[in-house]
């Protein structure tokens, strides 16, 4: 007996982005207001790392040609939250994701923070659903990755970020000559 082929509606990818980029804005303004509330005084982060230079640079703003404006906050991390503790301020770094991933480019770029000590923690904050809420749950990069033996950063070499990174620009490169 032959299954009858369903066809579907097929997939509008523009609508798609718009409510997945309306709900990830939704819920950095979520985990921002929960730092507050928990005493932190929080910041966009406008700063990515440039391997290239080995330095911390401004994040480059990503232009909308349908829109035709230039999109801010691009920054890695997407937070920098401080909070005074007695004589000294306590700094940490929140990216904020929905499913708590970092892709290897992230990962390159925590480590680096980690290393040059630009932030002293990196936590990453996401949706953890109970039910039918959402909650945050922080999670600490270095227990996530560099404890639990997930990214040794031995292994880890900015060449690999660096070789990505081109891999990425020539990727892009292509779709804008087709």
């Amino acid at each position: 007996m032959k299954e009858e082929i369903s066809e579907k509606e097929p997939i509008n990818y523009s609508k798609q982005g718009t409510a997945n980029k309306r709900r990830g804005l939704l819920f950095e303004t979520k985990v921002r207001e929960d730092l507050e509330s928990k005493g932190w005084i929080v910041t966009k982060w406008m700063n990515t790392v440039d391997f290239d230079r080995d330095k911390v640079a401004p994040a480059r703003r990503k232009y909308n040609p349908f829109t035709k404006a230039l999109s801010i906050g691009t920054g890695f991390p997407d937070l920098l939250c401080f909070k005074k503790n007695g004589e000294r301020y306590d700094v940490i770094g929140v990216e904020v994701k929905s499913t708590g991933l970092l892709d290897q480019m992230e990962k390159g770029q925590c480590l680096w923070y980690l290393t040059k000590k630009v932030f002293p923690r990196i936590l990453i904050a996401r949706k953890k659903k109970e039910g039918a809420r959402v909650n945050i749950e922080y999670e600490d990069f270095k227990e996530k990755y560099l404890d639990k033996g997930k990214l040794d950063v031995k292994d880890f070499n900015e060449n690999k970020v660096t070789a990505k990174k081109k891999a990425v620009k020539k990727k892009i490169s292509k779709k804008k000559e087709q």
